[in-house]
């Protein structure tokens, strides 16, 4: 079993960093939070930092909110670069800049040290399960080494391709996510405005060539107005600005993607930055002066 490091212990860390303790690997963790007492009791070393951790362990794990997050982590004052010794793997799973990961990586790499960029998803149940889709970006090496730990947390793990690929793959995830979303939202605010029972409507889609997890699950969110994270509407605006970044740089047209975020926009002007991303379903409520579960 190895020595694991986990920075990041949120609504998705600390699930995941709980399935490897149950996994029978030793974990040093650290969070701005603090450490949770059902982590350490359940075996689990709180560190004072991210240095200390490091120190301790032969792969550090990092799953905080943005880049800018990450980047602290690893190289700002007791971070991750400065306990980093020959032969260790950083793993960053939180959804962050493809351009900087690229960046990140090869700072480590001159540290001597390989790097692998894994973003997930599959939201707080997944983490839970041990359920996590796992988009992993390295070199083919530190995937061999690192792919065991992925086992513990997730159940679809792919090697996409080289540094960056993993969150090139992660911010297409959240595209089709945010779009499916607003899909959903549209069709049942239509329906209900119609008239006909958003559920009944839910079930009949579920069994044609409309059903998605969008629609199983987030559609059942918006029926039954249960918008407590899950996933925070401000973390997909985040994951949508870097897709909107990128297309910019890349000279690629995201039209629908820019309609999602707005949508996003409008939600969080009206104090929902903090809801679940399902919650997209409001500001469509508002433009049509109606609300699904009505």
């Amino acid at each position: 079993m190895a020595n694991i490091g986990f920075i990041g212990l949120g609504i998705m860390g600390k699930p995941m960093a709980a399935n490897l303790i149950k996994g029978g690997h030793k974990l040093f963790l650290q969070s701005r939070s603090g450490v949770p007492a059902e982590l350490t009791t359940a075996g689990g070393a709180a560190c004072a930092n991210a240095k200390e951790v490091t120190q301790k362990s032969d792969i550090v794990i990092v799953m905080v909110p943005d880049t800018p997050d990450v980047e602290k982590v690893l190289f700002g004052a007791n971070g991750v670069a400065e306990g980093l010794a020959k032969g260790k793997i950083v793993v960053d799973m939180s959804s962050i800049s493809p351009i900087e990961t690229k960046n990140f990586a090869q700072r480590v790499n001159d540290l001597g040290c390989e790097y692998v960029d894994a973003p997930v998803s599959g939201g707080e149940v997944g983490a839970k399960n041990a359920a996590l889709t796992i988009m992993v970006g390295g070199p083919q090496s530190a995937f061999d080494k690192v792919k065991p730990v992925f086992e513990l947390m997730g159940k679809n793990i792919t090697l996409v391709g080289g540094n960056g690929d993993g969150q090139t793959c992660k911010v297409c995830n959240q595209i089709i996510v945010a779009l499916n979303i607003e899909a959903v939202s549209e069709a049942l605010v239509f329906a209900s405005k119609a008239g006909a029972d958003p559920a009944k409507v839910r079930l009949a889609l579920m069994g044609g060539f409309a059903a998605s997890r969008i629609l199983e699950v987030h559609g059942e969110r918006m029926i039954k107005r249960t918008f407590d994270p899950g996933f925070r509407i401000e973390l997909h605006q985040k994951d949508l600005s870097l897709a909107l970044a990128g297309a910019r740089a890349l000279g690629v047209s995201l039209p629908n993607t820019a309609t999602a975020q707005e949508l996003f926009n409008a939600c969080s002007a009206n104090g929902g930055a903090k809801w679940d991303h399902s919650a997209m379903v409001k500001a469509l409520e508002r433009m049509a002066n109606h609300e699904v579960a009505k």
